[in-house]
């Protein structure tokens, strides 16, 4: 049987941002329970009571709280690298011979990166921005689909716990997010998580880090 909790929830699950508001605990109920309540009707073909509303958004807010509670300590040095560019190529047998020849030229003692993520179609290339004339020099003849410049990489050192906890990097995530920050590729490791940012967020991203690493104190 359908009831008004049931499509309170889903209501409540398609707005993601509302979503997010109601498990910090900064939603009105009664504002939202008002929102809601024509749609809710509609769903139900009845009249509900705005008490009722508001009471089963109450009761998903408390669970919502309780799912959002994961155990891992997050506490982390936050590394930022700037001049980081991203290079999108369309996947071919001759792209993998390149790539390896892109490893010899990034000099890694001095911290440069080269991370190659691999998707089914396409592999993104993310490196120093000193490297990308020559890397485009290695991928000619290759299908370039995107290059992104003018990027910031933000790094933590996590333990390795964060591999098997789940909602660790949904978490992390979900904060950049509320702060209305784009994540152009996410790179993990055993012990680290890499997030590739556009530079005008860089210190925004820095800060949300920074709260996330300082509850996990």
């Amino acid at each position: 049987m359908v009831t008004v909790s049931h499509v309170a929830q889903k209501l409540v699950r398609d707005r993601v941002f509302v979503l997010e508001a109601m498990s910090r605990g900064i939603v009105s109920f009664g504002s939202l329970a008002e929102q809601l309540k024509p749609d809710i009707e509609k769903e139900l073909g009845k009249k509900v009571r705005h008490h009722a509303i508001v009471m089963a958004l109450r009761r998903y807010a408390e669970t919502l709280k309780e799912k959002g509670k994961v155990s891992f300590d997050y506490t982390s040095e936050i590394i930022l690298k700037t001049d980081i560019c991203d290079i999108a190529v369309r996947r071919s047998p001759t792209l993998l011979d390149k790539l390896k020849q892109l490893y010899d030229i990034v000099d890694f003692e001095t911290g440069d990166i080269l991370n190659a993520v691999h998707g089914r179609y396409e592999v993104s290339i993310v490196t120093n921005e000193r490297y990308r004339e020559r890397a485009l020099k290695f991928l000619k003849g290759e299908n370039i689909l995107n290059v992104e410049t003018g990027l910031v990489s933000l790094t933590l050192t996590l333990s390795k716990d964060f591999l098997y906890t789940p909602g660790v990097i949904f978490n992390i995530v979900r904060n950049l997010a509320w702060d209305n920050i784009n994540i152009l590729e996410i790179v993990s490791t055993n012990t680290e998580l890499t997030f590739i940012l556009n530079k005008e967020d860089a210190v925004r991203g820095y800060e949300v880090l920074e709260r996330v690493v300082g509850k996990g104190r």
